[in-house]
């Protein structure tokens, strides 16, 4: 990825490589709050009530569907917790876990919610 090229302006491709372990710092940088747990990248989220939860799954499931990269998601009444990993990578970590979770970044900071 080159350095003048961010996470947000990147689209997932089908067959994404794994990430080595030497990578992930620079491309956690990139997405603050979203941790690396084993092969998943992680975040929970909190919300007001279980309709602003609600909206956020809807808005993330446009997000995702756009880009062919469907995360595991938790969802209770104020919180959401979104996991990546990449199955077509030996359920390992790949770019395209970083660029979902940017584009999902990039929608909270557009609301206000970030």
């Amino acid at each position: 990825m080159s350095a003048a090229v961010t996470l947000i302006d990147r689209h997932c491709v089908e067959g994404a490589a794994a990430l080595d372990a030497a990578a992930l710092p620079a491309l956690l940088a990139q997405v603050p709050g979203w941790q690396a747990a084993g092969n998943r990248l992680e975040r929970r989220f909190a919300f007001r009530d279980f309709h602003e939860t609600m909206e956020f799954v809807n808005a993330l499931a446009w997000i995702v569907h756009r880009e062919n990269h469907h995360p595991e998601l938790q969802v209770s009444y104020k919180h959401c917790t979104v996991a990546f990993t990449t199955h077509s990578a030996g359920n390992a970590l790949s770019e395209n876990d970083f660029i979902c979770a940017a584009r999902i970044d990039a929608l909270l900071a557009e609301r206000g919610q970030a």
